[in-house]
């Protein structure tokens, strides 16, 4: 496992198998009043794109949090943790309606945790511009 900092568009072998593996995460974003807001997500990273995705629903509040942070995207994190093995990827974030960028972020998700999510016309991919990875093994 890769140690603090790492290059989110170079990661070592560890680092990355780390992200291929099957793990609940977490994504951090901040609400109007810039406290944070953080829940559960399935995350995957792209590195070779420069990207971490999420899939969700456009109503839930942490879409609703990146699109109100505007066009230049809003700031933020995501992690996962097994044991004392740990990585964070952070970014910008945009939400992405384009049938083609949300399916490819299912086929993404779908890969990683191994099974296909539910149908969903609401679906959106959050899409992190990476600026920054760390982590420890």
């Amino acid at each position: 496992m890769a140690s603090y900092p790492v290059d989110p568009r170079q990661p070592d072998a560890a680092y990355l198998s780390f992200w291929r593996e099957r793990h609940l995460c977490t994504l951090t974003t901040l609400r109007p009043d810039g406290s944070p807001h953080v829940v559960p997500v399935g995350v995957t990273y792209d590195p070779e794109a420069g990207l971490a995705r999420v899939i969700t629903d456009k109503s839930s509040r942490k879409a609703v949090h990146v699109l109100a942070a505007g066009p230049d995207g809003a700031r933020v994190a995501v992690c996962q943790v097994d044991g004392r093995r740990w990585a964070t990827l952070e970014g910008r974030a945009r939400v992405s309606t384009d049938p083609a960028r949300v399916a490819e972020a299912v086929r993404r998700h779908a890969e990683r945790y191994e099974r296909m999510p539910s149908p969903n016309p609401s679906r959106v991919a959050i899409e992190i511009e990476l600026t920054a990875a760390m982590g420890r093994g």
